[in-house]
């Protein structure tokens, strides 16, 4: 009982950072490269959102082309959109855009739906923008938004890299992992889009 203490104030803890990644919940308290980072390791969404990515890139791609095409989509208008919101640009239902596409990629971790590289990386890239334009809107104004926007785009990029490697490893083995990976992203992403209702 007194290993699972610790476990279980982590646990408690941990339970809050998911609030920590929507628009204004941290009031603009994220500076620089290090907090840029962090940001989309402490939000549930963006961090199932990034990581499936990978996963599904590396579920369904046939060849490095593909495999490459959904991460370097997604990070690529992240980056667009993140400089569109920090320029002003505002889009209707960004939360309930980056629900939506919790439960796409969820659908396409189960189904290890293949697609041409250029539809891949076309699919992830929509919904790439509204989770760049809301990190982007909260950075406005920010000295630091270009370290942070770096910070966050390199995240991104890692946590594509270790969904890729999860990917890797689940390809050969039992084929109902991925598919319950990808439900419960699914389920997440539905979850999401009833408390926005």
């Amino acid at each position: 009982m007194r290993i699972a203490r610790p476990f279980f104030a982590v646990l408690l803890a941990a339970a809050a950072l998911p609030a920590l990644a929507h628009t204004g919940a941290d009031a603009g308290h994220h500076h620089g490269f290090t907090a840029g980072f962090l940001h989309p390791l402490t939000g549930l969404d963006h961090l199932a959102a990034m990581v499936a990515v990978g996963l599904w890139s590396a579920l369904a791609a046939r060849s490095r082309r593909e495999l490459l095409a959904a991460p370097l989509g997604f990070a690529g208008m992240l980056l667009v959109g993140a400089l569109a919101g920090l320029a002003g640009l505002s889009l209707p239902a960004v939360e309930p855009m980056i629900a939506a596409s919790l439960l796409v990629l969820g659908l396409l971790v189960a189904t290890q739906r293949r697609l041409p590289a250029p539809a891949a990386a076309a699919l992830v890239g929509v919904f790439a923008v509204f989770h760049g334009v809301a990190h982007g809107q909260e950075l406005a104004g920010d000295g630091a938004a270009l370290a942070t926007l770096a910070g966050m785009l390199a995240a991104t990029l890692a946590l594509h890299a270790g969904g890729i490697g999860l990917g890797v490893a689940l390809r050969g083995g039992n084929r109902w992992l991925p598919r319950a990976a990808g439900a419960a992203v699914g389920l997440f992403g539905i979850a999401l889009l009833g408390g926005l209702a």
